[in-house]
């Protein structure tokens, strides 16, 4: 973990846990009446996290919805509006962009298939789309598409600030696409020698899995995690630009037409760039289920699981401090102990889900952040995250 969100991990204590909700803007509570649902009772052990949710909108984020469970108890809370427009409360069922959340169901499934013997990890990614993997990545197997070690840089996409994406947010790209254009530049690293988090990866695992089994990608998901989990509130959006069913606004702070910088509702904004490893759309009941599934190894079975749990033993390509990705997920030290999970970011909408190895706490939240993407890690979410499990090591 940077240094930088270290110190801003121990300001969210101060400030979001301990001192209580940060004040609106001026401007920003003109137009936001709060509405929280009650807090619910807490059970003992459990993380009480009202504290930090409470008083929304604010600046920072519009809305929350949290689930802590384990074997300490279970708490769940929401707060904050369902849009600024009607001020309506927050719909704890509602249904949110999870960004990279997406990955922990591409990795799974391609160990699903690893554990069938039809994926090697140990195998090159080219072996098994030749045509689309050049010489220069012959090397990337599989295991290293899905730990970030492969070195691949990530593909050339329009535009450089949120206003111009915004502007573009209905231009579709192709899995392969997005592939080709990464594939084009030259290696960031030697494959298995440093880590750099990037899509680009799981991009590929995507189309891995459709080469192996026939069928799309989307399908493979839903067939071998959603449907038998039950998570009937999960789905990949493909092309769709709006999210199905009740959702909560998402909203982003950008310039605005009349050039000044306020919010602007993101809410529909398709996620063709993501794909693979970025544009599951799902609720905290499911991810929660979807969570306590995995870590009890109901998802991803036997030696394979232990992929999920096994950081490469190199540093990162930019920072130089350990590797912190593993297949599918991400490991930190809260509270003494380590932590888990995986965040995800689409505009408008952060979201994680986290759990100790055995089990023992877990949480799940959505943020709608109006900063989400933006280069500091929001401060709701990092409440939340020390509130549930403590200050890093």
């Amino acid at each position: 973990m940077k240094r930088s969100t270290r110190t801003l991990l121990a300001a969210a204590l101060v400030l979001g846990v301990a001192a209580g909700p940060a004040a609106l803007s001026p401007a920003f509570a003109a137009t936001a009446p709060a509405a929280s649902a009650p807090a619910p009772a807490v059970p003992p052990g459990s993380p009480d996290l009202s504290a930090v949710i409470a008083g929304l909108p604010r600046a920072d984020a519009t809305a929350a919805l949290v689930r802590v469970g384990g074997t300490g108890g279970s708490w769940r809370g929401a707060a904050g509006v369902h849009d600024l427009e009607s001020g309506a409360p927050a719909d704890p069922a509602a249904r949110f962009r999870a960004g990279s959340v997406t990955k922990v169901f591409t990795a799974a499934t391609v160990l699903q298939l690893a554990a069938e013997g039809r994926i090697d990890l140990d195998r090159t990614a080219r072996s098994y789309l030749p045509e689309l993997i050049p010489g220069r990545y012959a090397r990337v197997t599989v295991r290293q598409l899905l730990n970030h070690t492969h070195g691949i840089p990530a593909p050339t996409l329009p535009g450089t600030t949120v206003e111009e994406w915004y502007e573009r947010r209905f231009e579709a790209y192709e899995p392969g696409e997005l592939v080709r254009s990464a594939t084009s530049k030259p290696r960031e690293f030697r494959p298995g020698t440093r880590q750099h988090y990037l899509n680009i990866g799981y991009t590929i695992a995507g189309l891995l899995v459709e080469r192996v089994t026939g069928d799309s990608y989307e399908h493979q998901v839903e067939r071998r995690i959603l449907r038998p989990l039950g998570l009937r509130d999960t789905y990949l959006p493909g092309g769709e630009a709006e999210i199905r069913g009740p959702y909560n606004h998402g909203y982003q702070t950008m310039r605005l037409d009349d050039g000044t910088t306020g919010l602007r509702d993101v809410s529909v904004w398709p996620a063709t760039d993501g794909w693979a490893a970025g544009d599951l759309v799902s609720t905290t009941a499911d991810l929660e289920r979807f969570t306590r599934a995995l870590f009890a190894g109901r998802v991803v079975r036997g030696p394979l699981l232990e992929e999920m749990f096994t950081l490469p033993p190199v540093t990162d390509f930019r920072s130089g401090d350990p590797a912190a990705f593993s297949a599918g997920l991400s490991m930190k030290r809260l509270g003494g102990r380590e932590v888990w999970g995986k965040t995800g970011g689409r505009w408008g909408y952060n979201t994680a889900i986290a759990s100790t190895r055995d089990g023992s706490r877990t949480l799940v939240y959505s943020v709608n952040s109006t900063d989400a993407k933006g280069q500091d890690t929001n401060r709701t979410v990092l409440s939340l995250m020390v509130g549930a499990y403590g200050l890093p090591d």
